[in-house]
This record gives C-alpha cells, structure tokens and sequence, in this order.
C-alpha cells in the first residue's frame, strides 16, 4: 500500500463521529498488515482514546465483507456478554461509525480506514513474558468459541480464502516442488520428504469435516498473544483483538495455532533444531486454559482432536515457509538468505516432537476434560 500522507490521515479522522477536538494522534502497535493509530480527544472535560486503521486492502481484497463480518460478530458478542452480567464496552471491540452511520470510511482514492472505541486500562503482550499470560490467552480464546458456539458460521464471508485449507496448500507445495522455480528444491530434499511422508495430515480435518465429524465454527484464525488484551489492574484476558480474519473455521485449528507459536521452546526462526521442542508444560497450561474458557461447547469429537489440531497447523505453516521458499520468496518477510528454509524446518522439528510426544499430548487433553467442571 501507498504510505499514508497527513492530508490522507486527517482526511481520515474528519470522516468519523469522534467527540470532541483532537489533543494527539500517533502510530500505534506492533501489527505488520494494517496502519494503526492511537488518538486522543479532549471531551467534555476529559480525555477519550481511539484506535484508527487504514485496512490493507492488498491483504483483504473485499473490505466491505470484511467489515460485514466484525459488526455481525461483535453485534452478537456484545448480546451475549450482556446477558452474562460483562461488560460490553470493554469485552468487545466497538466499531465508531463514519457521519454516515458506516462502519468503515472509503476515500476518493478507495482507500479504506475504521475506528474502535480505545479499551481502557488494558495491554497486549508480543511475548509471553510469564505463564500467566498464555494461560489467560487460552482462556480468552476458548470463551470467545463460548460465546459464538451458536452464531451460524456459514453466514460469515471468507476474508481470506482457503486460509487455513491445509489440503490445497499441500498441492500447492507439490506444484512449487515440480516447478522448482528457484532452484533450490535440492536444499530442501529432507523437508520435502518429511512433508510428503506425512501427507495425510493435510487432509485429516477436511475428510472429517466433510463427513460431518466435526462442526464449521466461527473462528479467530490468528491467536497470537498479542490479540487479546489483559486488564492491567487483574491480569486477566478480557477481549479478543484483531478481528480481521474470523470466518467459518475448525476451532482445532484456532488451539493448534496457539500452541504452535506459545507452547515452542524457541523462535520460529531459531537455526539450532536442538533447541526447538514442544513444552509439554506450556501445552498443558493452554489446554487447561482453552478447555475452561470454552466451558464445555465444544463435542468430544473437537475436544478429542485438539493435539491434532496442533500437529495440522505446525504442519501447514512447515508447508506455508517450505512453499515460499522454494518460489522465491514472494509472501513471507525474510530478513537473510535461505530464512524460510529454516523456518521451515523449526515448524518440521516441532511436529517431529509432537510425535514423540504423542502419547502424552492426548493424555493431557482427555484428563483435562474428564476432570474441568463447567459453571
């Protein structure tokens, strides 16, 4: 996208029903997709923080689905966390509209920006700086799963299609190997044939969900850390953030992404395969927390095929890293030479751990839930 002016960026803040006169305005966040903006206005004798973005629409083609989506979704969470006695003005986001009563803005030059009520005496985390903090991760994803358990995944638009299809980027692997456009397929003959060895987990959640084994749920699709905001004062995960690609989804896929990143005892990056592994203690601490927060929605069926969920989506973005790399390169930021190739194969070590830590993993999630009580 084209680098955003003054001209654009106040441009942007007149099209918005903000109340009272502008007091500061700076970037804000560490997202890598869209532009973000932290306001501050003097109302009514005090001060009132707003988030504007400029959407990426090179990443979200369709902004009007997407924006579709965020006011249906938090429309109906801030119902449901109403009737649970919370507090809507800070256990959702809150879109401010446009003067035209829109949830988003479209400029002359078809650039598009929105605005969130600021969430009050909060914090987001880029690292789990202490257990806790995955722990109330885990809780607040799992009760985002509570609180959609009902709302009709199917009348939500794909953001991103194919996002989280692991069958179709499985051929597209296969047609990056065949291709080889690069070259460099004769790197990369080990994970080529570890991926291919395991193929069938690439299409493990899609046959079960075409037999109709497991339900389509409403998903986050990207439960990093940072997506959910922790009250300052308790510590406690109250809002899941970064609304952008919730659309139909597996909700293994949403746990399996989570302990992916968290439960990994190094970088995604990290070049000494030594130290990359599954903890075991983390993945037990994000069960616990995901389990309680779901509070019993999901069937045994999903609750059983959690630790899979954690194999696929290692297994995916092994494919995702592995695929780029032998295409040159082309989607994934890279900062050295062969930077996907090794971040390929820290995702291919940790499935290789899980493996070894099969047992475990399933015994972890069946004594969690046979033990969790749900209030």
């Amino acid at each position: 996208m084209k680098q955003v002016t003054e001209v654009k960026l106040e441009d942007a803040i007149a099209s918005f029903r903000f109340q009272g006169s502008l007091v500061s305005c700076e970037t804000y966040g560490s997202g890598h997709i869209n532009d973000t903006y932290l306001l501050q206005f003097d109302a009514a004798d005090r001060y009132k923080k707003v988030i504007l973005q400029r959407i990426n629409t090179d990443v979200f083609s369709n902004p009007g689905e997407l924006m579709e989506n965020i006011q249906k979704v938090t429309a109906y969470l801030r119902e449901r966390i109403q009737e649970n006695g919370g507090d809507p003005e800070r256990e959702t986001l809150n879109i401010i509209p446009t003067h035209e009563g829109k949830a988003y803005y479209e400029s002359a030059d078809k650039e598009c920006w929105r605005a969130y009520q600021f969430i009050r005496n909060a914090a987001s985390y880029d690292q789990v700086e202490k257990p806790e903090h995955f722990y109330e991760s885990a809780r607040s994803f799992g009760n985002f799963q509570y609180l959609l358990a009902d709302y009709p995944a199917g009348t939500l638009h794909e953001t991103i299609m194919g996002f989280h299809d692991t069958k179709a980027r499985f051929q597209m692997f296969l047609k990056a190997v065949k291709e080889d456009i690069m070259g460099r397929a004769c790197k990369a003959q080990d994970e080529i044939r570890f991926l291919l060895e395991r193929k069938e987990i690439s299409d493990c959640f899609s046959r079960l969900l075409s037999r109709k084994e497991i339900p389509l749920r409403v998903t986050h699709n990207d439960t990093k850390l940072n997506n959910i905001m922790l009250d300052k004062s308790t510590g406690k995960g109250i809002c899941v953030i970064d609304l952008d690609t919730v659309m139909p989804g597996l909700a293994m896929n949403d746990f399996g992404d989570s302990i992916r990143f968290g439960a990994s005892t190094a970088a995604e990056d990290e070049t000494d395969l030594d130290k990359v592994s599954c903890s075991m203690e983390l993945y037990e601490l994000y069960t616990r927390g995901f389990l309680e927060g779901c509070r019993g929605r999901l069937t045994p069926r999903e609750v059983e095929l959690l630790p899979m969920g954690a194999k696929v989506m290692t297994y995916e973005c092994g494919l995702r890293f592995l695929t780029d790399y032998l295409q040159g390169d082309t989607y994934f930021k890279i900062h050295r030479e062969h930077h996907n190739l090794e971040r390929c194969r820290t995702q291919l070590t940790l499935v290789k751990d899980m493996e070894e830590k099969w047992e475990t993993m399933q015994k972890i999630v069946k004594e969690l839930s046979n033990n969790l009580e749900y209030n």
